[in-house]
């Protein structure tokens, strides 16, 4: 072979975008990347607990709203039974009828004068 076909070692080289990462930028990718990975394990674990404690807090307003449908529901009951009773409703009437004839009646005492009457002896009472 000719010493001008031989290759040389500049034909060998990378260009310098080209070139593979050097063990120390190695080792500090490597360690950004785990630091990163801690980063969000951590992130994970503090949004995990977030939801735990959000479920937890929509499971006990899940049972007051429950308590609360059915406290309602028995109010609109015993409403409907009290109002919905024909006895009740009828002596109910009557009370009131009663109670208007006597405030008639009292009416038409008021308009009347009062009557004189006259003592045994002669002299007039109011």
């Amino acid at each position: 072979m000719e010493g001008s076909e031989r290759d040389s070692t500049q034909d060998w080289l990378l260009p310098e975008e080209g070139l593979p990462p050097s063990l120390s930028e190695m080792e500090l990718r490597i360690d950004e990347a785990v630091a990163t990975a801690r980063a969000s394990e951590a992130a994970v674990l503090t949004v995990g607990e977030s939801a735990r404690e959000a479920a937890g807090q929509a499971r006990r307003a899940a049972a007051i709203a429950e308590r609360a449908a059915a406290t309602a529901l028995d109010v609109q009951k015993r409403s409907e039974v009290a109002t919905a009773t024909p006895v009740q409703d009828e002596n109910m009437r009557r009370f009131s009828e009663r109670a208007d004839r006597v405030v008639r009646r009292l009416r038409r005492l008021e308009r009347l004068p009062m009557a004189v009457s006259r003592r045994p002896n002669g002299e007039t009472a109011h």
